[in-house]
């Protein structure tokens, strides 16, 4: 496989906007897996009371088999620019399916509860590496006129993956235990594992960048304090236990964060940064970073708010509640290849604007609900909600790796799904917080519970849509990379 930079071909010549073949089989397996990978994380979710059961354990250490994994994700991430720099795209591959077989296989068998979360561990360094290696192989090997198309199949894996594991996990929670959850995945990684093995072809010349302990150590103080500090923090608004321990990991993760930007800066003259944080002096791809991963903290932070709001203060079951938000992923996940090949055609304005001005709208509309809002007002606005991460996702993500050079591609990768880990604890931990936190002062008022919580709603939609405006007004300055002359260096304009 060549190691140019697709963008030096002719983009004139007809061929130059076709995958080949090979290529195309790659982005098959990689897909496949990532999908399989994403599907897992979240099946455990609705198997923690039978796991509690099952190793006779409190929620809040089985709770940890989540947070364990969010963390990990959290410290693996920053180091995925380096690894995918350092290592050729097939031990990377190899490395992350071997990891995730082991570690599905261990959860299935684990007799106790510190063997399962090791196992949670091992998933989770997988599934970390598999989203910027698929990626970094996505915008060296595609051409650049095709590159929104492909993205937009990746965003069907980002939305329907996450969004199906506890669907799929209920099914087989329904007719064998816990452990048939993991034995489902056995086969399928092993199968995504094999082909990959087979097929996989690497990508350019890996570079003997040394590998830096401070760095890494650094990284694990500051992106997992963050995590597990804004994770947590919903409980200081609440008045739970733990509020100390979250404002601890929270300033031992800025202090951390700060140190770790320091170090990368120092060692990137002589290329020895484990994270290269150059891209973020690409005007384009920052921009685009910073409403990215705004957008999702706010998707988060709705999809974890809508339910509270929906079951304490209109009074929904859980089952109902869950099924509210499944015709906008659905739309979501149909919308999102659709929106990749218009960004191919027409650019990333066209769609990230109107996109913009609908999130916005839909989280302005839910500001005004209350205990007596129609469930069917909520599915429309969070159906529109959905249209609008379908036009925006694909082209934001499309916009900032394609406004890097190649080499830089890896670690803008790296930057962009850390940023999104920490965007997404930070919009959760905010909507919960003030909904939490109104709530109380709501009841302390002498409001109802119901009115109470449609009041916490209520204020949670308003901060969602007050970052969202604050998107809004950056997403006009996104320009659109010109067809026939993608950067061959970083630019900085």
């Amino acid at each position: 496989m060549p190691s140019h930079s697709p963008e030096s071909s002719d983009p004139s010549s007809e061929n130059s906007a076709l995958i080949p073949k090979q290529v195309k089989v790659v982005l098959a397996v990689l897909v496949s897996t990532a999908f399989i990978m994403l599907l897992n994380e979240t099946t455990l979710a609705v198997a923690l009371p039978a796991i509690m059961e099952d190793y006779a354990i409190p929620a809040e250490t089985a709770q940890w088999l989540l947070t364990g994994f969010m963390l990990t994700m959290a410290v693996v991430l920053p180091t995925t620019g380096w690894l995918l720099e350092r290592f050729t795209t097939r031990s990377v591959f190899v490395f992350a399916s071997a990891c995730f077989l082991f570690g599905t296989i261990l959860a299935a068998v684990a007799p106790t509860f510190a063997v399962m979360l090791a196992a949670r561990v091992a998933q989770a360094i997988a599934t970390a590496v598999i989203m910027p290696l698929l990626m970094t192989v996505t915008m060296t090997m595609v051409p650049f006129q095709r590159r929104g198309t492909v993205m937009g199949l990746i965003g069907i894996v980002m939305a329907t993956g996450p969004a199906l594991g506890p669907t799929v996990a209920g099914a087989v929670l329904s007719f064998t235990t816990w452990h048939g959850i993991f034995w489902v995945m056995v086969p399928l990684g092993a199968i995504a594992g094999v082909i990959g093995t087979a097929k996989l072809t690497n990508i350019g010349e890996p570079r003997s960048t040394p590998f830096d302990l401070l760095s890494v150590l650094l990284s694990a103080v500051a992106f997992g304090g963050l995590i597990y500090g804004l994770s947590t923090a919903a409980t200081l608004a609440s008045g739970g236990a733990g509020g100390e321990a979250s404002l601890i990991a929270l300033g031992s993760g800025v202090v951390g964060l700060g140190l770790f930007v320091w170090r990368q800066r120092a060692l990137s003259p002589h290329g020895r940064a484990l994270l290269n944080l150059e891209p973020l002096a690409n005007r384009n791809y920052t921009l685009s970073l910073v409403v990215l991963v705004t957008l999702f903290g706010a998707m988060l932070g709705v999809v974890s708010t809508l339910p509270l709001y929906m079951q304490g203060s209109l009074l929904v079951s859980a089952l109902v509640a869950g099924l509210v938000l499944l015709p906008g992923g659905l739309l979501e996940a149909v919308l999102s290849p659709i929106a990749g090949r218009l960004y191919d055609v027409y650019g990333p304005r066209p769609l990230i604007v109107p996109g913009m001005l609908l999130t916005v709208g839909s989280l302005f509309a839910l500001v005004f609900v209350t205990e007596h809002t129609s469930v069917i007002f909520i599915i429309a606005m969070h159906v529109v909600f959905s249209v609008a991460l379908a036009l925006l996702f694909t082209p934001l993500m499309t916009t900032a790796l394609s406004s890097l050079s190649q080499p830089l591609y890896s670690h803008g990768s790296a930057i962009l799904s850390t940023l999104q880990q920490l965007a997404g604890a930070a919009g959760t931990a905010a909507m919960i917080g003030v909904y939490s936190g109104v709530t109380a002062t709501a009841e302390a008022r002498g409001s109802s519970e119901p009115a109470a919580l449609a009041q916490g709603a209520s204020s949670a939609f308003l901060v969602a849509t007050i970052l969202a405006a604050v998107a809004l007004v950056l997403s006009f300055f996104i320009k659109r990379l010109p067809r026939d002359l993608a950067p061959t260096t970083s630019p900085t304009q």
